[in-house]
């Protein structure tokens, strides 16, 4: 039977889908956040995966439960604090920091510290799109659509022949799924990507469960959709805003190109990384929110952290 033009989902869809959460629940990857189903825990993980390998985002989402444990402590928190833990532990750009804390923010002030459990009514939260949203009303109530990530989009384009489409994605993913089972089903599918179905499969090695089901095991051709590659972080536009947020955090109120001299050894004021890059740069960061940037400082430009 076929989901969407070219798929072709198998007709016994009960066995595939006990074969994969048996498989999953016989032996998976422990991560903490699994071990849980608090919301806000959930939340802070799935924030923190964005950018950064599961292995380094367990160290920091334990430090970060620990300072703010609960959507209380960290809508009470200063901003500035909660973005130098962000920045401090290189979780990726820091207005995902800010958008955290408005989030808790809103759960105390519009929810009386109850979160939201659908995927329409977290996507309310600040900085929670849909993918987010759906994976919390999946893993912290039981309550979501399939989640599709690269991981699923690979496997779902090698067992199925799903077309490298999202619609087609989507409602194969959700074909699959089985009804009021997201949160094991949606850890059981994504771990299939994570150590069975990779980029270089291991399909024997991992004793994926859909092999008698697969396509590209039965041809050999484990072709799959383009992986975006993640940008390199040394050197980058994120690295230099982290070392901002950084050295104000340490310094306080710098005019431009003292702070200039402190986040780069190769700053020139009138040069290629200069006072022109350096502006675009906390631009950017004032309309993020994070940085007061008054451009009629009494000794020129001067930038401080918002708090």
């Amino acid at each position: 039977m076929t989901a969407g033009d070219g798929a072709q989902l198998p007709d016994d869809r009960g066995a595939v889908r006990e074969a994969l959460i048996e498989w999953y629940e016989a032996d998976h990857r422990e991560f903490p956040w699994r071990r849980t189903d608090d919301p806000y825990e959930i939340l802070v993980s799935e924030v923190m995966s964005q950018q950064t390998q599961l292995g380094r985002v367990v160290e920091a989402w334990e430090g970060f439960l620990e300072r703010w444990p609960t959507t209380a402590a960290l809508a009470a928190a200063d901003r500035a604090d909660v973005v130098g833990f962000w920045t401090d532990h290189s979780l990726g750009y820091n207005n995902r920091a800010k958008y955290l804390h408005e989030a808790a923010r809103q759960v105390e002030e519009e929810y009386d510290g109850d979160f939201p459990d659908t995927p329409a009514e977290l996507q309310e939260l600040m900085g929670v799109g849909p993918y987010t949203a759906n994976a919390v009303a999946s893993f912290a109530f039981n309550n979501g659509d399939a989640v599709v990530d690269t991981n699923v989009k690979r496997v779902l384009y090698r067992a199925f022949d799903v077309p490298d489409d999202d619609a087609a994605f989507e409602d194969a993913a959700n074909d699959l799924m089985p009804a009021g089972r997201s949160r094991v089903w949606n850890n059981a599918i994504m771990e299939l990507g994570g150590v069975a179905c990779e980029q270089t499969p291991s399909c024997d090695e991992a004793g994926c469960p859909w092999r008698e089901w697969c396509s590209a095991y039965a041809s050999g051709d484990f072709t799959a959709p383009d992986v975006p590659t993640q940008p390199s972080f040394e050197g980058s536009r994120r690295q230099f805003r982290g070392r901002v947020i950084g050295t104000l955090r340490e310094h306080g109120e710098l005019e431009i190109d003292m702070l200039g001299h402190r986040i780069r050894v190769d700053y020139v004021p009138d040069g290629e990384y200069g006072r022109e890059w350096l502006t675009g740069l906390l631009e950017d960061l004032e309309a993020d929110g994070l940085v007061e940037f008054d451009r009629d400082g009494a000794d020129g430009p001067v930038a401080r952290l918002r708090r």
